[in-house]
């Protein structure tokens, strides 16, 4: 974990590791995973976003040497690509993952592209900087940064990121849109970030600004006068004449009288009239982004700035606890376990960097509880005790669903309880949103039925009462585990150990079928392979490729350490582990459950996009889950690409994914990766096949590919995704509410895959009033249902508390069309003046003040004569992500 107290310092004269962009587009940048059918070449918001990302990054590691561990020299990240894999492993160790940094770079970056998609904001031209709406537009831009402080300070970080990735398009837009960089300007603009200073030199509407073009390149339509102007597009607000569009093949106002445009987006002329100035707007949109990413890091304070990004290697604490009468060793084993995490990991990189904890009872769940501090969290879960009783059915997944909302993307949740859920209806609901948060649930169950004291049971109950927890586990990627009570302190284990980077191997089959070995793949990556096989087992053995076997007998063995607790087998592999194809043989009554972890470096994330070519600008508009009928194509990102088996070994490389249905394994395709950029980048793609994508279905993802040295290497990802009927849109203009608003929120719904008869329902969390003018919805093939909801913010809210809205459109009655679900995450923002914003953190920090500072917020990283002027002296940057030492004279 990075350092907490030491206070940053601004000196004089200042400039971060800035990234120059001074050699041609198609060698300088790689292409955008979000952006693949834009003009090739060109740089784009997702390259601009995480580039900027990286390098203040690398300078709040360079600034804040890690503990125990030598300091950042800047010098050995000179004459190679900038990754965020070479930056964890240098400041916090080698083969520290990663994974969360770039799952958090990926919202900024998608939520950034999303402006040019969603229809609250696609066509917004104060969001983009268009229409001459200067003024307005720099307003919603530094709202959009309030906001994202607002959200960060509460510890809602994906909101946080959202609204920072559409801060980011904005600020990032003005250098394309506007007449910035046809005035020679060098800088970026001293004032947008800056809203109490007025910006000077405004076109008015009467002032004609360009002249006709009739060409797709236009490099002298701007009229050349010295007043600040940007394009208009589209027919909303009308062009005035004389004034300049934004040009391209979706403008229709360039095709009006003065025609052309001065766009610079892209290096197509045909999207771009501009083209020829987009690496000079390109390098000044990068230089307001580091500087964006700069103050937010200044106000939020190291800390917290790490937190915005995931800038560690650590994982999240997550318990739902069940606090009925009967739950006295659950609760005291959550105990041990949290108290042994925070004791073992305090100070270190893995310390978990978020503490989650939400009990619940019949009838009521809640109140969560968050810190990102260990002592609150221990104390909050000490004062915790098993109270009360009550029948057997209680509010789980009511629970469960609050701490999803809470609990940050790609982290596991673990779920005390001996009850079954009262709320069985939420099942589908919350299994939507564990794939749409990328959480694990594990369910620890004593279901121990000697146990009366403290649990009433009214009634007989089904043996199937459980499905929901199974089915939740199922979608989530996670798993059920049954045990008594009497061992649920020895079962807990799995808290802590679950939380050690580990990635779970896939089976052949995935579930155990009588009489035949369940089989995974082992490669020179993986170390500390644990073995867990739980239900009512009658014996097991487990074979290396050697054919040395270890059975179900406790103690060590040939191939490791088994220790049995009840029905509950864990076995611990010692290292090295030998590489090849292992086998799991195991007999038992029903469904047995058995899972294979371990640990590496080597994962990777993955993201589906729909190929959009209209609207703004052609691209990939990122959706959750793929839609039916709807071309989807899916994006991998390799992360922990540096590991080898052997230092000198070449990097591994990936060559397809192998797609199964859910849960029985079924292999439903093959599909080819073509990588995406340097392989470096470890950005991989390909176009889902039209037979996955006919019906709906859950199906999971395995990736395919060879070490250095040719190697299988196989990886599943952690939870199944979800091919779902309808495309299901819910926005809203803003992030965020204000107590005793009415706020309209945008849905639309699409069917690409046949007729449809929907119902559509809704609800928000916490139990606003909402209300919908869309109910029910009959849909063709390709036809679109648009709708409008009203959200009732009381004048009671408290503010910076989160909100969830849902939307469900399910098959009308019979139907056997599956649920879809959409979430919007919002917050309620403090009503002006008692906002945390109004007081900054330092004399001379921009964000709402009103003086003007002289230079940016900037640490200069400079090399050469003392005393040299901003003119001459040497400046540290970037090409393309490959750090060089240049000097101001050279741009």
């Amino acid at each position: 974990m990075l350092p907490t107290e030491v206070p940053q310092s601004h000196p004089g004269p200042s400039a971060l590791l800035l990234l120059q962009l001074l050699l041609p587009p198609t060698s300088a940048f790689f292409p955008n995973i979000w952006s693949l059918l834009a003009a090739p070449g060109s740089i784009t918001h997702q390259d601009l976003t995480e580039e900027a990302a990286l390098n203040v990054t690398l300078q709040l590691f360079l600034e804040q040497p890690p503990p125990g561990r030598p300091p950042l020299r800047l010098e050995d990240f000179l004459g190679r690509t900038l990754l965020a894999d070479d930056l964890f492993a240098a400041y916090f160790g080698p083969g520290s993952p990663s994974r969360r940094f770039r799952a958090a770079l990926g919202e900024v970056s998608r939520a950034n592209a999303a402006q040019d998609f969603l229809p609250t904001s696609k066509n917004d031209p104060d969001l983009h900087f268009d229409a001459e709406r200067l003024g307005q537009g720099r307003a919603r831009l530094v709202g959009a940064l309030r906001e994202t402080l607002v959200a960060a300070r509460a510890l809602d970080h994906t909101l946080a990121r959202q609204r920072l990735g559409a801060a980011l398009h904005a600020l990032q837009d003005f250098y394309s849109h506007s007449n910035w960089v046809e005035l020679g300007e060098q800088q970026p603009h001293p004032h947008l970030l800056w809203p109490r200073q007025e910006l000077r030199n405004l076109a008015q509407v009467s002032d004609p600004t360009c002249s006709d073009c009739k060409e797709l390149s236009c490099p002298g339509n701007w009229l050349g006068f010295t007043l600040l102007t940007s394009g208009y597009f589209g027919t909303h607000p009308p062009k005035p004449p004389g004034k300049c569009s934004h040009g391209g093949h979706f403008d229709w106002s360039s095709s009006q009288p003065p025609r052309g445009g001065i766009n610079k987006d892209s290096t197509s002329p045909g999207f771009s009239p501009h083209h020829m100035l987009h690496l000079q707007a390109a390098k000044l949109a990068l230089l307001a982004s580091i500087q964006a990413f700069s103050l937010l890091r200044s106000r939020l304070g190291d800390r917290d700035f790490s937190r915005l990004l995931d800038i560690t290697p650590a994982f999240s604490l997550s318990f739902v606890l069940d606090t009925t009468g009967s739950m006295g060793e659950e609760i005291n084993a959550a105990k041990i376990q949290a108290r042994h995490i925070v004791e073992q990991r305090r100070g270190s990189p893995m310390e978990p960097v978020h503490y989650v904890l939400v009990p619940f009872h019949d009838p009521g769940f809640g109140p969560v509880f968050t810190t990102s501090d260990p002592d609150s969290f221990w104390q909050q879960l000490n004062e915790i005790h098993a109270l009360g009783g009550g029948d057997e059915p209680e509010m789980c997944l009511s629970a469960l669903q609050l701490a999803l909302l809470h609990t940050p993307p790609l982290s596991d949740i673990f779920v005390f309880t001996d009850a079954s859920p009262k709320d069985a209806f939420l099942t589908n609901q919350v299994e939507s949103l564990t794939q749409e948060r990328r959480c694990r649930v594990t369910f620890l169950v004593t279901e121990d039925p000697s146990r009366v004291q403290g649990r009433a049971r009214r009634e007989v109950l089904s043996p199937l009462r459980f499905e929901p927890y199974k089915a939740v586990a199922l979608a989530s990627g996670g798993e059920v585990i049954f045990t008594k009570n009497r061992h649920i302190q020895d079962v807990a284990t799995i808290v802590g150990e679950s939380m050690a980077a580990l990635v779970t191997l896939p089976l052949d089959p995935p579930v155990v079928l009588p009489g035949q070995p369940l089989v995974f793949s082992v490669d020179g990556l993986l170390q500390r392979i644990t073995v867990r096989i739980h239900g009512d087992i009658s014996s097991f053995w487990i074979k290396n490729p050697a054919g040395v076997s270890q059975g179900q007998e406790e103690g060590m063995g040939p191939l490791g350490h088994t220790r049995r607790f009840g029905q509950f087998w864990m076995v611990t592999m010692d290292d090295p582990l030998q590489t090849g194809t292992w086998e799991i043989q195991v007999t038992a009554e029903g469904t047995p459950g058995v899972r294979v972890q371990a640990q590496t470096s080597l994962d990777f994330l993955f993201h589906f996009g729909i190929p959009m070519e209209d609207g703004p600008h052609p691209g990939l508009y990122p959706v959750t889950q793929p839609v039916a009928g709807l071309q989807t194509q899916l994006l991998v990102e390799v992360t922990g690409l540096g590991s080898r088996a052997s230092p000198g070994d070449p990097q591994p490389h990936f060559s397809h994914v192998i797609l199964r249905g859910v849960p029985e394994g079924a292999e439903l395709g093959q599909v080819p990766l073509e990588p995406v950029g340097p392989p470096e980048r470890g950005l991989l793609a390909a176009s889902l096949p039209a037979t996955l994508l006919s019906t709906p279905r859950p199906f999971s993802l395995e990736l395919i590919g060879q070490d250095g040295v040719g190697r299988r290497l196989h990886r599943a990802a952690p939870q199944p995704s979800t091919v779902v009927p309808v495309l299901l849109e819910l926005t809203s203009p803003s992030g965020f509410l204000a107590p005793g608003s009415k706020v309209p929120l945008s849905l639309r719904v699409a069917s690409f895959s046949g007729p449809q008869d929907l119902d559509l329902r809704t609800s928000v969390n916490p139990s606003f009033s909402l209300t919908s003018n869309l109910s029910r919805a009959h849909l063709e093939l390709n036809e679109s249902a648009w709708g409008r909801l009203w959200l009732e913010v009381p004048d009671s809210a408290p503010p910076d508390s989160v909100v969830m809205v849902t939307v469900t459109a399910a098959g009308r009655e019979a139907s056997p069309v599956p649920p879809t679900h959409a979430f919007l995450r919002l917050l309620v923002l403090a009503p002006a003046g008692q906002d945390q914003l109004a007081a900054p953190t330092h004399s001379h920090d921009p964000i709402f003040t009103t003086a003007t500072p002289a230079f940016c917020p900037f640490t200069m990283v400079t090399q050469g004569r003392a005393g040299a002027g901003l003119s001459g002296s040497p400046w540290w940057g970037t090409i393309g992500g490959v750090l060089l030492l240049l000097g101001l004279d050279s741009w």
